[in-house]
């Protein structure tokens, strides 16, 4: 471990400059709807203290509560890495062996590659109810919680065969960091990215070698997994980089894990990296700022759009990108939905014994989106969408396939000639 990732795990486990305000309790999701939950203050710089006394102060169970959204970080007039300090000390303290549930749920990119093949037969067998009641009882995933579909043709496949040749064309260049979600689960969504950025003059390229950011590994009890890949990652996006090349996501969560949840939880330095990730949304807006791209919509595109601000997005500080550039597409009714957690957390509201938990959490979210009476959800998180569609029936998308949609491309590609 270098000298500069040591000075960054250093600066995270920064409890002392807690100032016992209890606001992060105030504005924490879990704390509103149960009373077992400690609070992020006392399940973090609280209980670190006593922690680093002895590890018999390390309460599983309660900080297993922890949906890691960082909304107390947020919250926190001090900059105190909260949920950092319960994650890092779940992954010193936890002696609790990751179950066959956990493993499952936590290996996107084992699952994925076994379960696109026979896509038209699992998506089927896992929405039945004698399916869900065998994963209920036997793996412990709850019978009320929806998979999402998984796609026949990976994007990567996809990718290869028909966009990969014609790339080279463009004097510009980005490479994508597509994830697991577009890869497996709904490859459109990275169809619609290299619709939007091929439009605007930029060439798109695959990384190297790509692995899934680990957000899900780290979560379910699996960090030496996660920094394995997360190293993969790191020396594919170093040799992009080396070429010039801009990393873009469409996911807020792998951005926010490779950005900042490497170096902080998993120790891996990406000082040299970090800047050069960034949200398809924010690099596009800031290109626009710029005044070096233009986009052009459609005149007959008409639609109410509720956005919903992720957490990890509002921990980057990014939702004005995205609220910004869906505000330009003129024939967008748009709705700002209040700042909320939906519940999910990735693989957390999968959990049977998190399930209520977790449609608690979001059970005000669902009912502002329904009194919106939207056409469609925006959101830059995959698994806010899985959480939002299953709890309300309202379509969700990704701005930049609304963008996308939206998009007058003979226009767009005109202007930016």
């Amino acid at each position: 471990m270098t000298t500069q990732t040591q000075t960054q795990n250093v600066s995270v486990n920064n409890f002392e400059q807690c100032l016992k305000c209890s606001i992060c309790t105030v504005y924490c999701p879990v704390s509103a709807v149960t009373p077992l939950y400690p609070g992020p203050k006392q399940a973090g710089p609280d209980g670190e203290r006593y922690r680093l006394k002895s590890k018999d102060f390390f309460d599983e169970k309660a900080l297993k509560m922890c949906l890691n959204c960082k909304r107390c970080e947020v919250a926190c007039p001090n900059d105190v890495h909260i949920g950092d300090i319960i994650q890092a000390a779940r992954i010193k303290y936890s002696t609790h062996r990751p179950s066959l549930r956990d493993m499952m749920l936590a290996n996107t990119d084992l699952v994925g590659t076994m379960a696109s093949p026979f896509a038209a037969i699992a998506n089927p067998v896992l929405k039945l109810k004698p399916m869900k009641a065998v994963l209920h009882g036997v793996m412990g995933i709850d019978k009320h919680r929806t998979f999402p579909d998984y796609s026949s043709r990976k994007f990567e496949s996809w990718f290869k065969k028909e966009a990969a040749p014609t790339q080279d064309q463009y004097s510009k260049h980005v490479s994508y960091f597509h994830g697991c979600y577009v890869n497996y689960n709904y490859p459109q969504l990275g169809k619609d990215f290299v619709k939007v950025m091929n439009a605007v003059g930029y060439g798109v390229h695959l990384l190297e070698k790509e692995k899934c950011c680990g957000v899900a590994l780290i979560a379910n009890g699996m960090p030496k997994q996660a920094r394995r890949q997360g190293e993969v990652n790191m020396q594919s996006m170093r040799k992009a980089i080396g070429q010039g090349h801009v990393v873009l996501t469409t996911s807020s969560t792998c951005t926010f894990t490779m950005r900042d949840e490497y170096a902080h939880l998993l120790g891996i330095d990406n000082h040299d990296v970090r800047g050069s990730i960034s949200l398809a949304t924010r690099f596009l807006h800031q290109l626009i700022e710029k005044g070096e791209i233009k986009l052009a919509f459609s005149s007959d595109y008409h639609k109410r759009v509720a956005y919903h601000s992720a957490c990890h997005m509002e921990r980057m500080g990014w939702v004005s990108y995205s609220t910004r550039l869906l505000k330009m597409i003129p024939g967008i009714d748009f709705v700002m939905l209040e700042s909320q957690c939906c519940g999910i957390s990735g693989t957390y509201g999968f959990k049977k014994e998190n399930y209520e938990r977790s449609q608690a959490i979001g059970d005000s979210l669902f009912q502002s989106i329904k009194e919106a009476a939207p056409d469609c959800v925006a959101t830059d998180c995959e698994t806010c969408k899985w959480q939002i569609e299953m709890s309300t029936g309202v379509p969700v998308e990704n701005p930049i396939s609304i963008i996308a949609e939206a998009l007058d491309v003979e226009k767009t590609v005109e202007i930016n000639k």
